[in-house]
C-alpha cells in the first residue's frame, strides 16, 4: 500500500509545536459530531490529550498530504500517525497503523478504470 501522509494543524491553540519530535507517535481520533467540522479528526497525545487535528482546508493541509476528509474513508475511527517532519504552522506525519481492511475488492491493472482503482490492484 502507497504510504499516506496528513497534516497536523491547530496545534497553537494547545501545546504548541512543543510536545512534538520527530518519530513521535499520536493517536487520530474521528469526531463526526464535531460542531465546526463532520469530518473532525483530533490528534492526542498520551498524558496531555488533544495536541491538533488534521487539516481539512485547502488553505492548511500541505502539499502532498491528505486531508481529514481525503483519509476518513481509508482509515478506522482511530488510527496511528508518527511524525516525520515539523514547522511552526504545520506537522507532517505518517500514518502508520489503523487502516481499513479492503473487503474483496481486488481488482487487476487491466480491469482497473480510475487512478484510485489502480491503487487497489498494486
Amino acid at each position: 500500500m502507497k504510504e499516506k501522509y496528513i497534516t497536523i494543524v491547530g496545534f497553537n491553540h494547545y501545546y504548541g509545536v512543543v510536545p512534538f519530535k520527530i518519530g513521535k507517535k499520536i493517536k487520530c481520533v474521528k469526531e463526526p459530531n464535531n460542531p465546526y467540522d463532520g469530518e473532525a479528526i483530533k490528534a492526542t497525545m498520551k498524558q496531555i490529550g488533544t495536541v491538533g487535528y488534521v487539516a481539512n482546508s485547502p488553505y492548511t493541509v500541505a502539499t502532498g498530504t491528505k486531508s481529514a476528509g481525503g483519509i476518513a474513508h481509508k482509515v478506522k475511527k482511530k488510527f496511528t500517525v508518527e511524525v516525520m517532519f515539523i514547522t511552526s504552522s504545520k506537522v507532517i506525519c505518517k500514518v502508520v497503523d489503523g487502516f481499513k481492511e479492503k473487503k474483496g475488492l481486488e481488482l487487476s491493472e487491466k480491469e482497473a478504470r480510475t487512478p484510485e482503482d489502480c491503487e487497489l490492484a498494486k
